[in-house]
């Protein structure tokens, strides 16, 4: 089921973006086999990132172990790895390895800086790669340091779905070409483009280096999150004029002021006036008024929230699986649906099961099992 299936994917297992991606393209119906190495703890249903998958746990620093993944790689369509550069060359597994055996393999790299430049082999994580983008420093409020977006921007935006994206335009390529290549994702590329119109807007003077003082990042008064009068909070995005004109009819709102919406030089002081006003009712009450108009209004939703709000529910945005709610695959298709992930296994759930299914013979199990491989 889904548009990849019958794509085969061997994950070697890492943290974070690398899961993300594999999950995403298991989501869509492929293949996909998790490489644990031999010895690893853990894994539970509450591991939504490593669903939809089964797990081999190989000893990667064996020759019998490199062999198994070598073999595996043998039947892949692509591979996904988050070493830092040259981890994967030392375990004898690297591309021109890979590639020699399987010319049409994709290769996919996940990193934070990249496979090379200065920083490429010292350590990071996503607060660290989206700073040096310039993505960071735009976030947050003016009276504050920059705020960070949880770690959606680096990560799994700028990182697990960017290598997805390479990896999906690297496979149409290979079955037009019948030949792999390496797709290198790194966080602050994916960052960097994720901010591609930003940059647009700096260049051409819409866009100041000052925190809270541009229309999307919170200065201008349409723009921005408001707190109601039981504590919760509202979001408002009424930037074109004729949804701008509806926020003033639905907040009863007839300052003259506030007709001159662009004039930013008003938007500190029309920022306190509407806030006062957005206060005297609560997050429902607003909702009664404003939800499903074109105000361009949501009710600022909690995670538990949001898996109950009724448009999540109706399109079916959230799954259950095994007592954990989490998001549905994404995006839909009209076709070629994806079926509901099963559950994340646990590291080496699947160990002979697997490798059987990816044409391992029972002698050549065996010989793994008794040289520790497996």
């Amino acid at each position: 089921m889904g548009p990849l299936a019958g794509i085969k994917v061997v994950e070697i297992a890492g943290i974070g973006p690398g899961p993300f991606c594999a999950m995403m393209l298991a989501d869509m119906g492929a293949d996909v086999i998790r490489v644990d190495r031999k010895g690893a703890q853990g894994g539970s249903k509450f591991d939504i990132l490593n669903r939809g998958r089964k797990s081999v746990a190989i000893d990667l620093k064996s020759d019998e172990g490199k062999e198994a993944v070598l073999k595996l790689i043998d039947k892949a369509d692509a591979l996904i790895e988050g070493f830092r550069p040259g981890v994967m060359e030392r375990l004898g597994l690297g591309p021109d390895v890979a590639l020699e055996r399987n010319p049409k393999l994709v290769f996919g790299r996940m990193t934070g800086w990249g496979q090379d430049g200065p920083l490429a082999h010292a350590a990071g994580h996503d607060i660290n790669y989206i700073a040096l983008t310039g993505a960071l420093y735009a976030m947050g409020r003016d009276e504050t340091p920059p705020a960070p977006p949880l770690n959606l921007v680096g990560d799994f935006g700028g990182g697990g779905m960017l290598l997805a994206f390479g990896i999906a335009c690297a496979l149409i390529d290979a079955k037009k070409s019948g030949k792999g290549q390496v797709v290198d994702a790194a966080m602050t590329d994916g960052a960097s483009i994720l901010s591609a119109m930003m940059y647009g807007f700096s260049a051409s003077g819409m866009w100041t280096n000052d925190r809270y003082s541009n229309m999307l990042d919170g200065g201008a008064h349409f723009y921005d999150s408001y707190e109601t009068s039981d504590g919760k909070y509202i979001a408002l995005g009424s930037i074109e004029p004729q949804f701008y004109a509806l926020l003033l009819e639905k907040t009863g709102i007839n300052d003259p002021a506030f007709k001159d919406q662009m004039n930013r030089n008003n938007w500190p002081e029309l920022k306190k006036q509407l806030a006062q006003i957005l206060k005297t009712k609560t997050r429902d009450e607003w909702c009664e008024i404003m939800e499903g108009t074109d105000v361009c209004f949501a009710p600022i939703l909690n995670f538990n929230e949001a898996t109950e709000h009724p448009h999540n529910k109706a399109r079916n945005t959230f799954v259950e699986i095994e007592g954990v709610k989490q998001p549905a695959p994404a995006p839909r298709f009209s076709r070629t649906s994806p079926s509901t992930p099963n559950p994340p296994a646990k590291a080496g759930e699947h160990t002979e099961e697997a490798l059987a299914e990816w044409g391992i013979s029972s002698d050549e199990l065996a010989k793994m099992k008794q040289g520790g491989a497996i």
